[in-house]
């Protein structure tokens, strides 16, 4: 796959351009309306995993509670305060903590913002293709052939209607 970005040495992640939001279909990108990810991996022409500066704002979350089946995640909170929700319960971080999702691992993860302040984390994953993306509490299923985007489906398959 080509890398439409120009490589980079060296950056200040703030100076490129962010992602607003989620992929997620309505009415389930309501909970990270506001998020903004940029994309540094891709900066830098990373093409094995994925490292995204993410600023989550008061209330919103980082996603839908989710797991995935191929790919890990790993997340350091640089700034901020969030709540991590799993299955067990709740457990709130802040900066310098970090935590890891094993691809497989069949417990949903979620950051929440429950503070009145940007929380800010480094977020890395790994670019598995065919990896499948399960959400515990909504009827939400994904799926990524190619390891970097992920379509979007009801549990039993049927597709998003356009809600636009």
């Amino acid at each position: 796959m080509a890398i439409e970005t120009p490589r980079k040495t060296a950056l200040d992640p703030m100076t490129l351009s962010p992602r607003i939001g989620s992929a997620y279909p309505a009415p389930y990108d309501a909970v990270s309306m506001d998020r903004e990810k940029r994309s540094m991996g891709d900066a830098f022409g990373l093409t094995h995993y994925g490292v995204n500066i993410v600023h989550v704002p008061p209330g919103e979350g980082s996603a839908q509670r989710h797991w995935h089946t191929e790919q890990d995640e790993f997340v350091y909170v640089l700034e901020g305060h969030l709540t991590l929700i799993m299955d067990d319960g709740e457990q709130t971080l802040g900066p310098g903590m970090a935590m890891g999702f094993p691809a497989g691992e069949i417990d949903g993860h979620q950051l929440m913002n429950k503070t009145d302040q940007v929380a800010v984390y480094l977020e890395v994953g790994d670019r598995v293709p065919g990896d499948s993306c399960n959400y515990p509490d909504i009827d939400l299923h994904g799926e990524s052939k190619d390891g970097r985007s992920m379509q979007f489906a009801h549990k039993d398959g049927s597709p998003f209607e356009d809600q636009s």
